[in-house]
Formats: structure tokens, sequence, C-alpha cells
């Protein structure tokens, strides 16, 4: 028995220009997670160690871009043994497709997590038809008086 597949807007495209940049891989400084609830895509993107003041969530046409920035601890006094953590300015881009609430997309930062929530569109989202039957006359019900 054959199952019906599900179309992820978002997943979709970024695997497809991911793919045409050569990186089909998340990016090691930004790695994410995105699924579906009910009727929001939720997406959390792995941010720790950023200052919260830099993090920056915008939306151009169906481009969504996550720009954060961690900064490199300095001092004159401190002998680096080992330096792996990276610094510098974060940034990803997510081309999604339509069927999503872009005007609608609600952020949080908690515990190096950022947690974005994306509204399914209402246009977007399942309906039932009613179907009109031909020749059937309308029926009214009238309420006895008891």
């Amino acid at each position: 028995m054959a199952t019906a597949a599900t179309w992820d807007p978002i997943q979709e495209m970024d695997r497809r220009v991911g793919s045409m940049l050569g990186s089909p891989r998340p990016q090691a400084g930004m790695p994410m997670d995105l699924f579906r609830t009910g009727d929001h895509y939720v997406l959390n993107v792995d941010l720790p160690g950023v200052d919260p003041g830099t993090i920056d969530v915008s939306v151009e046409d169906r481009t969504l871009t996550i720009r954060a920035e961690r900064s490199a601890r300095t001092g004159a006094e401190a002998q680096w043994l080992l330096r792996e953590r990276p610094s510098g300015t974060y940034a990803r881009q997510l081309t999604v497709g339509r069927g999503l609430a872009l005007d609608k997309i609600s952020a949080t930062y908690r515990d190096g997590v950022l947690a974005l929530s994306i509204p399914v569109a209402e246009e977007a989202k399942p309906r039932r038809i009613e179907v009109a039957h031909e020749g059937e006359s309308p029926r009214i019900e009238q309420a006895t008086a008891g």
C-alpha cells in the first residue's frame, strides 16, 4: 500500500540551494532542525555563545536570512592552548516555498537555540469543500410548536 508523501517547502528549497552550491550538508557554524507541527513549521538553529543582540532574522521576498555574531575572546594575558570555537559573523539563508505566512514568523532565543515558528498561510491550509447534489431540492426543516 502506497502512502502519500508530504512536501516540505523549506527543506526542499534548502536542499536544492545546497546542492547547487556544492554544500548539501548543514553549515557547521549554524546547524538547524526543521519540523512541522500542526499548522506551523518550527526551525531550531543552534547558536551557542552568540550575543543575543547580534541575532538578526529577516525575510525578503521568499528568502529567510539568519545572522548572528560570536565575539572572539581577547586579552593580552591569555595564552591559548587550544582554540577550536570559531568566532565572527554567521549567516544562513533559506529560500522558502509558497504557502507560508512569512509576515507572521515569531522568533525566540533561549539556551543558545534560536527558535522560529513559521505558520502555514490560511490559503494553503487544507479545507473541506461541500459538494452540492444536482436535482435535489434543499431541505427545509420546520420547528414544531410543542
